[in-house]
C-alpha cells in the first residue's frame, strides 16, 4: 500500500512538474521571462508539496537509488502522454528505446527484491 502511494505521488508530482518546466513552450511563449518564472515556480512549489512527502513515505519500504530509479520510470512515464497529447509532438522510436534502458536500470536496482533473481 505504501508503495502504490508513492507511485500516486511521484505522479502527480511530476506532473506538476512538466507542467511548470515545459508548458509555457506552448502556452507562454511570447510572455516576459520574469512572468514565467514566477508563475513556474509556483506550480514547483505544489510539485515540490507531493515530492517531499512521497520520497519521505518511499524512504521506509526503498534504498535510495531504487527510489529514484522509480521517480525517472515514473517522469518517462508521465512524460511521453504529456509530449504527444499537450505539446503535440510525434511518438518516434527514441522513446522505445529510453523505455527499454530505463526498464534495463529497474531491473539492475531492483533484482536483489525479485522473486526470480
Amino acid at each position: 500500500m505504501t508503495f502504490l502511494r508513492v507511485v500516486i505521488l511521484l505522479s502527480l508530482s511530476n506532473t506538476f512538474m512538466l507542467f511548470a518546466w515545459y508548458s509555457h513552450l506552448k502556452n507562454q511563449a511570447d510572455s516576459p521571462l520574469w512572468k514565467v518564472v514566477l508563475l513556474s515556480w509556483g506550480i514547483a512549489f505544489l510539485e515540490y508539496s507531493l515530492m517531499i512527502p512521497a520520497n519521505r513515505l518511499g524512504s521506509h519500504v526503498m534504498t535510495v537509488p531504487q527510489l529514484k530509479i522509480l521517480q525517472e520510470v515514473i517522469s518517462l512515464s508521465v512524460f511521453v502522454p504529456f509530449v504527444v497529447f499537450y505539446m503535440h509532438k510525434s511518438l518516434t522510436w527514441n522513446y522505445l528505446w529510453a523505455t527499454l534502458c530505463i526498464l534495463g536500470a529497474v531491473y539492475f536496482i531492483f533484482r536483489d527484491k525479485m522473486a526470480f533473481s
